[in-house]
Parts: structure tokens; sequence; C-alpha cells
């Protein structure tokens, strides 16, 4: 493997060659990563003290803000010190750090939107048997699955990646490590590597984003018998479920169920699933959602009276 890493180390094009175009994305990407750590960490904590969101969507619900913070985390702090210089680099192993830990927690969030999907499923089609099925026990192992299943799927990528040799070219035009800017710079034949990575990334978006859909199909098809009220309340639930599995989705089947070239929009997507989507997932299920709110009023009230005293 040595003999193949010529290159020591990557360097970055960035969102802009321009230096003011920069200095203003520095700004907005700061206000906004600053966003979803507060708000993410602020629904963790809400889950966390409130004895009135034990059911197991708010469980997910909690893992979920957790991944989006590490997620984001694995990107954006790079991106937000690289605006501020003229020379963006990135060491060999850092670069392959943040590939591995970026498609970690990718994978977490898609497995962990699949089981929220699972247990949306249970309570609706399911009511009677929702809290035997769906059990602290049964909760824990899902979540375990999902870390195991996401950290699987990245130790693949990321050894494929390992085959690549890098003994040349070392300028990726992005502003992250990911696997079509490394194939780009391979200074090899990357087709059998090529194939086999968009067989892992582009298959596992596919089939889990084709496993959600159906799942809310048969969701929304069971709510025919339920009364005006109680479809009202699933709709509301599953609607913001299923805004963020687009969010998240779509974007990201752009990406990596394609032959490995870049186009020019593929910075701008993304910035959608990279930041957009971290930053939107609070939003919408706090804000779609009455008894989140009514306990995060709950927790900012006892924050007052203890900051009082």
């Amino acid at each position: 493997m040595a003999n193949t890493y010529n290159v020591t180390e990557f360097i970055f094009l960035g969102l802009s060659p321009n230096q003011d175009v920069q200095r203003v994305c520095f700004v907005i990407f700061l206000l906004l990563y600053v966003v979803i750590i507060l708000g993410n960490s602020l629904i963790v904590l809400t889950v966390l003290t409130s004895r009135n969101l034990g059911s197991p969507m708010y469980f997910f619900l909690s893992y979920l803000s957790f991944v989006e913070i590490c997620y984001s985390s694995t990107i954006v702090p790079k991106l937000l010190s690289d605006l501020l210089t003229v020379r963006k680099t990135i060491p060999l192993w850092g670069c392959l750090a943040q590939f591995f830990f970026m498609h970690f927690f990718a994978g977490t969030e898609i497995f962990l939107l699949t089981v929220m999907a699972y247990d949306r499923y249970v309570a609706i089609c399911k009511p009677l048997n929702y809290t035997t099925i769906m059990n602290r026990q049964v909760c824990m192992v899902l979540v375990g699955m999902a870390w195991v299943g996401a950290f699987l799927h990245s130790l693949s990528q990321i050894l494929l990646v390992f085959q690549l040799p890098f003994c040349g070219p070392n300028v990726i035009d992005h502003y992250f490590c990911d696997v079509l800017p490394l194939l780009q710079l391979a200074c090899s034949d990357t087709l059998l590597i090529g194939l086999l990575i968009v067989a892992n990334g582009g298959t596992l978006s596919v089939v889990s984003f084709v496993v959600l859909l159906v799942s809310y199909l048969v969701i929304l098809f069971h709510l025919r018998t339920r009364s005006s009220e109680g479809r009202r309340k699933a709709l509301s639930t599953c609607g913001s479920h299923i805004t963020v599995v687009m969010l998240f989705f779509v974007p990201c089947v752009f990406i990596y169920l394609r032959p490995s070239t870049t186009l020019p929009a593929d910075k701008m997507v993304a910035v959608f699933y990279t930041v957009v989507t971290p930053l939107l997932n609070p939003v919408i299920y706090s804000l779609r959602n009455a008894e989140v709110k009514k306990a995060m009023k709950r927790l900012w009230t006892r924050a007052m009276k203890l900051g009082g005293t």
C-alpha cells in the first residue's frame, strides 16, 4: 500500500475560488452549523429529560439527532476552516478518516430512518401489540443493528478505497473526501472498484429508499379505517418522517447511483445532504409535533427557574 500512496495530502478546491464568496459562505455555514448543533442537541436533551417522550419513536429520534450532530461534524468544521484559508489541504489519512466516518454516520442515519418507519408501521398497523413488539430491549437491539450495519457498510467502502493507487494528481474538486472525487484521482483503471462502490453505496440508498416508501404506503393504506382525528395525527407524524426521508435520500441517490463521473452540481447537492438535512431535521420534528414542542417548553421553563435561583 505504501508503494501506491505517493500522494501524502490532497488539496480541496472548495465551494468557490472567489475569496469574497468564501467569506460570505463562512458566515452562512458557521451559523448553520451552530443551529445544527444546538437544534439537534436540544432534541436529545428534551427526549432524555421528558417523561412524556418515552415512546420508541422519540427514543429513535434522539439517536437520529445525535447521529446528525456527528455526521455534520465530520464535514462542516473542516469546510469552515478551509473557507478562511487560501490553500485547502488535508492529509491522506485524514481524508480517508473523513471518508470512513462520513459513510459510517450516513449509513447509521439510513438504518435509523428505516427503523423509524418500522416503528410507525407497528404503531399504526398493529396498535394492540405495539408495546409488546417495540419494547425497550427490541429498540436497543434495532439501534445496535443500525450502528453495526453502518460500520460494515463504511468498512467495505474504505477497504475498496484502500485499493486505489494515488500516485500523481492530488487536487479534489470538492470540499470533502468522497467516493467520486477520489476515483477521479486514482492512477489506474477504477471501473471495477467504481462499480463495487456504487453497488455498495448506491444499492443501500435505493433499497432503503424503496423499503421506506413501501412501508409508508402500507401505513397510508391502513389509515383508511381510522377516524378523521386518528388519520390526522398519524399523517402528521408520518409526514415528518417522509419529509426527512425525501430530503436525505433523493440527493444521495443522485450522487451515488451513477457511473464514477463528477458533475458541476455535485457540490451543491452535497451541501443539501451534509448541511441542510441535519439542519431541517430538528425543525421538522419539533414544529410538526405538539408533544415535542410541549416538552421543549417545559424544559425551557425549568431552565429559567434554575437560572433565576
